[in-house]
């Protein structure tokens, strides 16, 4: 049977269409993560193949926004939260024209901790404050942030704790920040070990290993 050249073509392009593009962030360097540059501040270490954060001046920057451009996407981290103040902002997205962001953060109540997350885009925004599923510390987790267009979901462990409707639109251009806010308050004490992004809204079964 002869398959012509224009169908070859067409199914290359369907595939094309259809295929995911993602990028994974390791944390075992302080110079250059996802290929992007870092500015350190204070003195963050790498340990364990992760960097570690003291609660109170360590954080990175990174002059990239991983969500540029996108309709949906899943960001997904593995971290360790290890106690410190109760409010710790470990991951931030800023767009530098609008005040529009991604933040994962976290609420430390004694020994345990659980996921807050936040999306803003111009005049809406969705919190998901997790206070009903609380965490012990000291552990690694994964934990994923995931936004399919019209709905914004986190998970933590790839079980689902938060779900709810959310209109955006694409970021543009921006930063990134790991290990505190961008306005440098609200500092993550805990390690951070590795983060992915992907261009659309990932299952459970699809995350990425801790």
């Amino acid at each position: 049977m002869k398959i012509s050249i224009s169908l070859i073509l067409a199914l290359c392009l369907a595939s094309a269409a259809f295929a995911q593009s993602s990028a994974t962030w390791k944390l075992d360097n302080l110079t250059k993560i996802g290929g992007n540059a870092v500015e350190v501040l204070g003195a963050p270490k790498v340990a364990q193949k992760a960097i570690e954060f003291d609660g109170a001046a360590d954080g990175v920057l990174l002059d990239a926004n991983p969500i540029e451009g996108l309709s949906a996407f899943t960001i997904e981290a593995v971290f360790r939260p290890d106690g410190g103040n109760k409010e710790q902002r470990w991951f931030h997205i800023q767009q530098t024209d609008a005040d529009n962001r991604v933040l994962l953060e976290i609420r430390v109540d004694g020994n345990d901790w659980f996921l807050d997350t936040f999306i803003k885009s111009g005049d809406n925004r969705l919190t998901h404050y997790a206070e009903k599923y609380r965490h012990p510390l000291g552990k690694w987790y994964h934990v994923a942030l995931v936004f399919d267009g019209k709905e914004m979901r986190h998970y933590v462990d790839a079980n689902l704790e938060l779900a709810g409707q959310l209109k955006i639109a694409p970021f543009g251009k921006g930063r990134t920040s790991l290990g505190v806010r961008q306005n440098k308050v609200h500092w993550f004490k805990g390690a951070i070990k590795k983060v992915r992004i992907t261009d659309r809204a990932l299952a459970p079964k699809e995350f990425m290993k801790k």
